[in-house]
C-alpha cells in the first residue's frame, strides 16, 4: 500500500506521521514544491521509526510526481493555510489553482488512486477536483467532517466531564464556521442521549464552540491546526487501505441525497477499499435538515467563485 501526501507543511507532515505510526502502509511519499523540504521532513520522520516501532518507509521529493507513481491513496494538503481573521473561503483564489494542478498530476501518475482533499475551502476544493478529474466520484473525498466531528466529541466530553471514549457525535454540512451542523440530537454518551445530562444552554455552547473550533485554534496558534487534521486524515486512509468500512462524515458529491445536488458537502459515508462505498442518508429532524440546506447554499455560493 503506497500513500502520497502532497504538502510537507505541518498538516502534511502530521498526516504522514500518523499514517506511518499505524504501520499499515508499505510506503508514504511526501511531495512539496520547496526544495529539500519534503526530503527533510521524511528523513526526520524516518529517524523516529525505531523509537515508534513502525516499518513504513517514508520518502520525500521536491515536485517530482514520478516518485508518487502507482499510489493507492493520495492526500492533498497543499495551499496556503489560514491566518488569524481569515475565513476558509478567502483562500479560494490561490488554493484553487494549486489543487487543480496537483490533482491532475497525481492522477496522471496514479490513475487508480483515491484522492482525499484537505486544502481549504475544503468542500469547494473537493468539488473542484470532481470537476477537474475524470474518475469515479467515490474516489474523491473531502476530509472536513471527520475533523469537525472529532472537535465536537472533544467539546462534548469537556461539557460532560466524561472520558472521550464514552462520547459519540457527528458533524455534517459544510466545513466552515457558519456551515457546520453538529448533530446534538443524535449525540450520545454510551448510547444515552447527551440531552439527558446537559442543559439546552450548555448544549448550544458546545455546538457554537465546535463550529468555531478551527478559528479558535488559528487565533491561538497564528496558523491552522495540524495534529487533529493529520489524525483525521490518517483515520480515513486507514479505513480505506484496510477496507474497514467505517462510517465517517466526509465531503462527498451529492446527486439527490438529502435532497441536494451538484455539490460536495459533509455527510456520513462508509469508507472502504473503493473509497466511498455508500452515502448514509440519516433521518434528520426538521431543524437539522434546514441547517444542512442552509449550509449547502453557502457551499454553492463559494463554489460559484470557481473559474470552471
Amino acid at each position: 500500500m503506497k500513500i502520497t501526501v502532497v504538502g510537507a507543511g505541518a498538516v502534511g507532515a502530521s498526516c504522514a506521521e500518523y499514517i506511518a505510526i499505524k504501520n499499515f502502509a508499505s510506503e508514504v511519499v511526501i511531495l512539496d514544491i520547496k526544495e529539500g523540504f519534503a526530503e527533510g521532513k521524511a528523513m526526520d520522520l524516518m529517524q523516529t521509526a525505531s523509537l515508534n516501532n513502525f516499518d513504513t518507509k517514508i520518502t520525500g521529493t521536491t515536485n517530482d510526481y514520478l516518485k508518487t507513481a502507482d499510489s493507492n491513496i493520495c492526500v492533498i494538503t497543499s495551499g496556503i493555510p489560514r491566518k488569524p481573521g481569515m475565513t476558509r473561503e478567502e483562500l479560494i483564489g490561490i488554493n484553487a489553482g494549486i489543487v487543480k494542478e496537483v490533482s491532475s498530476n497525481l492522477i496522471k501518475h496514479s490513475p487508480d488512486a483515491i484522492i482525499i482533499v484537505v486544502s481549504n475551502p475544503m468542500d469547494t476544493m473537493t468539488y473542484l477536483v470532481h470537476k477537474t478529474l475524470d474518475i469515479d466520484k467515490n474516489k474523491i473525498i473531502g476530509m472536513g467532517g471527520a475533523l469537525d466531528s472529532a472537535r465536537f466529541k472533544y467539546r462534548l466530553a469537556e461539557a460532560l466531564d466524561a472520558p472521550i471514549s464514552d462520547v459519540d457525535g457527528m458533524v455534517i454540512g459544510g466545513h466552515s464556521d457558519k456551515g457546520m451542523v453538529p448533530l446534538i440530537s443524535k449525540a450520545t454518551r454510551n448510547s444515552v442521549k447527551v440531552s439527558n445530562f446537559l442543559s439546552p444552554e450548555r448544549l448550544n455552547q458546545v455546538k457554537e464552540d465546535t463550529k468555531v473550533g478551527g478559528a479558535t485554534l488559528t487565533k491561538l496558534l497564528g496558523t491552522s491546526a495540524w495534529y487533529a487534521p493529520g489524525a483525521a486524515v490518517s483515520s480515513l486512509v486507514h479505513s480505506i487501505a484496510c477496507d474497514h468500512k467505517k462510517i465517517f462524515p466526509c465531503s462527498a458529491l451529492l446527486e439527490g441525497e438529502f435532497g441536494l445536488n451538484d455539490l460536495s458537502i459533509g455527510v456520513p459515508v462508509v469508507l472502504g477499499k473503493n473509497g466511498i462505498e455508500k452515502i448514509v442518508e440519516l433521518d434528520l429532524d426538521e431543524n437539522d435538515l434546514n441547517h444542512l440546506i442552509e449550509s449547502a447554499e453557502g457551499v454553492k455560493k463559494t463554489n460559484s467563485l470557481l473559474n470552471l
